[in-house]
């Protein structure tokens, strides 16, 4: 669920990063505004949305290789077999207490 919505934000913002979407600079005090007649900007800057859709994309990034790298150290611990071990050791145990407990029950019913 929760990689779907990353993946439908990015593609929104990937939608929205259309080059005819930029919007006209702010003209400082005392210099007359420039027309913009190109649509790509002669610096090399990138627009409010390409900015926010690559940091999206980066932060995307970094958490898909965290979790991979998290799994990777998880795996390495052997979890899976320990949990094994202790649900083993608790049925064991609650079985034990179950049998005591049945036992109880039946003895206060039945008395003889």
């Amino acid at each position: 669920m929760n990689k779907l919505l990353v993946i439908t934000v990015l593609v929104t913002l990937l939608g929205l990063s259309a080059q005819g979407l930029r919007l006209p600079r702010q003209a400082e005090e005392g210099t007359p505004e420039e027309p913009v007649a190109d649509v790509e900007e002669a610096d090399g800057e990138q627009g409010t949305l390409e900015r926010l859709t690559s940091a999206a994309k980066s932060y995307y990034q970094t958490s898909i290789s965290t979790a991979s790298s998290w799994l990777g150290s998880i795996d390495g611990l052997k979890l899976k077999e320990k949990a094994t071990n202790v649900l083993s050791d608790t049925t064991v145990a609650a079985m034990t207490y179950a049998g005591i407990l049945q036992d109880q029950v039946y003895h206060i019913f039945y008395q003889a």
